[in-house]
């Protein structure tokens, strides 16, 4: 038998409630008492719009993504050239931008990184999200050699690779070290790497 959420209000109130929570403390590490306490709800009620927690731990894994994705997406529409476009990964990190991404940093890395070993679907979830912003960045490498912004021959994947997994490790390392001087550098590299291809 089909599961039929109660209600969609309900249920759109529950994931943006506990969206926080789960990008915070992981799927293993959020409790059926953090759902009900996050949104005052009964475990009943709560499961009532939810078939179970995994379903719940998907939908505010979405949510945080299309949140995160959308700030992307903004900041890119609005630079007028690819080069500015990658440029948006050197500065929308800097703590004097105040960006507002979700609680608890990245969910792409947070959900992967605790779905690794024990969670094939979340991981996949994330594996996917990755991809599709590896993806992006390097369709704007190739379409900014094409446009005659970047140097002709670059490997618009690796470029894309390198320059993604910069943005990742960044994260990190600034999210271990609570140092806002580790973005800070990661981002003067990424503005540096992206200038090394530039024609301008």
């Amino acid at each position: 038998m089909k599961f039929e959420p109660k209600s969609e209000k309900t249920r759109l109130w529950i994931i943006e409630t506990t969206a926080p929570i789960f990008n915070k403390k992981g799927y293993a590490g959020t409790s059926i008492s953090d759902l009900t306490e996050a949104t005052g709800m009964t475990k009943g009620a709560i499961y009532g719009n939810f078939e179970n927690k995994e379903d719940i731990a998907l939908a505010a894994f979405e949510y945080n993504l299309k949140n995160r994705s959308s700030i992307f997406r903004k900041a890119m529409d609005s630079a007028p050239t690819y080069k500015e476009k990658l440029l948006v990964y050197a500065e929308i990190f800097r703590p004097a931008k105040k960006t507002p991404f979700p609680e608890g940093g990245c969910p792409m890395q947070n959900t992967g990184i605790e779905a690794d070993d024990t969670h094939e679907l979340l991981r996949e979830k994330a594996a996917q999200a990755l991809e599709s912003s590896r993806k992006l960045l390097e369709d704007f490498v190739s379409k900014g050699i094409a446009a005659g912004e970047f140097l002709p021959g670059i490997n618009a994947r690796r470029f894309a690779t390198g320059l993604l997994a910069m943005v990742e490790g960044g994260i990190m390392l600034s999210g271990i070290t609570k140092k806002n001087k580790d973005i800070e550098l990661v981002s003067d590299a990424i503005a540096d790497l992206v200038n090394s291809i530039s024609l301008s």
